[in-house]
């Protein structure tokens, strides 16, 4: 069976792999996060997930109307 040529175009981020090295954690960077909740390790999860949220929520505001694609509010005469 023939294979399809290789397209050019890079893909959508989306569909990109991220290189696990380049979000290495170190074991004292765990130790830290733990030691901050005072040893706690669901306080620690707890943190870590609120953070994330809070990281989501961000990026989903930075995001551009057209690239959402919600309706632009409309313009006014000038």
């Amino acid at each position: 069976m023939p294979r399809e040529p290789k397209s050019s175009q890079p893909k959508p981020a989306e569909s990109r792999t991220a290189d696990p090295a380049d979000f290495d954690v170190s074991e004292p960077d765990i130790d830290a996060a733990v030691a901050a909740c005072d040893g706690d390790a669901r306080a620690t999860i707890r943190a870590l997930l609120v953070a994330y949220a809070m990281l989501e929520r961000d990026m989903s505001l930075m995001t551009s109307a057209g690239f959402a694609r919600r309706p632009m509010p409309p313009r006014r005469p000038g």
